[in-house]
């Protein structure tokens, strides 16, 4: 399977078979367990790892250049004002540039485009840090985060509640290439990409998943064995705040919704989260919530995709 991925972008896990992102998972866990034992393990020893940042981040970018370290390699921080692409270099030529000097590319933008630009110009694996399309990386620690915690990933059922965003995108083809069951609830004006749901439930048919976009947050969380939930107003967004607060008012995750799911339901979020808004603070900081597992898997899931791709 390491043979087939080499080379590979890491775009979305759109472009992965169910068995490619089963293989990373597995990978991700492996990799986990070296680390906590203390292993080393180099595979990308005198790489280097070029590190776009449009968007700020605090786990994407601590966990790639650490775990870029713990490959053996070194990860580059370049924010939009260390390179031309920020001053009218076309991303074309910032691709084909930076592939003569580095072994792997990460890019952290707000326009999807740029992401696909990016690889369509680089010759060296390109990584998708996040984009307003998709967060694949965010997405494959949380079904990592899953499989450890459940011990199986198929026929679970999570339930996103809020904004059809980048995250809802990535997790629902995740659950469709995984033969597990999403919901997702938001409000009218707020849901998902209606492209994106048609493939995964194309994806769903062939693996046994099932996709259900609905109105009502109760309806999503019934029988959940996780919920998950984002910000209401994600990056970029900041100026719809008070708007997007009167449109989510009824999709907040708190102790009354989660009555609705399974008693041993999973609570997770990508963070950073607004306590009192999407998530009340008895959930996020209660018994169910698993929102640190989930950070710290970002690190080993990145190492994986690193890993197999570089």
């Amino acid at each position: 399977m390491s043979a087939q991925l080499k080379g590979r972008d890491f775009l979305g896990l759109t472009d992965y078979s169910p068995e490619e992102i089963r293989y990373l998972l597995d990978l991700a866990i492996e990799l986990k367990r070296k680390q906590k034992s203390g292993e080393v393990y180099q595979p990308l020893k005198g790489k280097s790892l070029g590190m776009i940042f449009e968007k700020s981040s605090t786990r994407t970018r601590v966990s790639f250049e650490v775990g870029m370290y713990q490959l053996g390699g070194h990860a580059l921080f370049l924010s939009r004002n260390d390179i031309q692409m920020g001053r009218g270099e076309t991303i074309r030529d910032t691709a084909q540039t930076m592939s003569r000097y580095l072994d792997g590319i990460i890019i952290r933008t707000f326009g999807h485009r740029n992401v696909v630009e990016l690889a369509r110009g680089a010759t060296i694996p390109v990584i998708n840090a996040l984009s307003d399309r998709a967060h694949p990386c965010q997405a494959l620690a949380d079904y990592q985060t899953v499989l450890e915690l459940k011990g199986k990933l198929e026929g679970l059922k999570i339930a996103y509640i809020g904004d059809g965003n980048n995250m809802t995108h990535s997790l629902m083809m995740g659950a469709s290439k995984l033969g597990m069951h999403f919901a997702c609830a938001s409000p009218e004006g707020y849901e998902p990409d209606p492209e994106v749901v048609k493939s995964s439930n194309e994806v769903a048919a062939e693996t046994g998943a099932k996709i259900n976009v609905v109105r009502d947050a109760r309806e999503a969380v019934e029988g959940a064995d996780i919920i998950y939930t984002d910000v209401w107003a994600s990056m970029g967004f900041e100026e719809e705040q008070k708007e997007r607060e009167k449109a989510f008012k009824n999709y907040q995750v708190n102790e009354e919704l989660a009555k609705h799911a399974k008693s041993d339901y999973l609570f997770m979020h990508c963070l950073p989260a607004h306590r009192g808004e999407e998530v009340s603070e008895g959930v996020i900081d209660g018994k169910h919530s698993v929102i640190f597992d989930e950070a710290e898997n970002r690190l080993h899931a990145q190492k994986a995709i690193m890993a197999a791709i570089m």
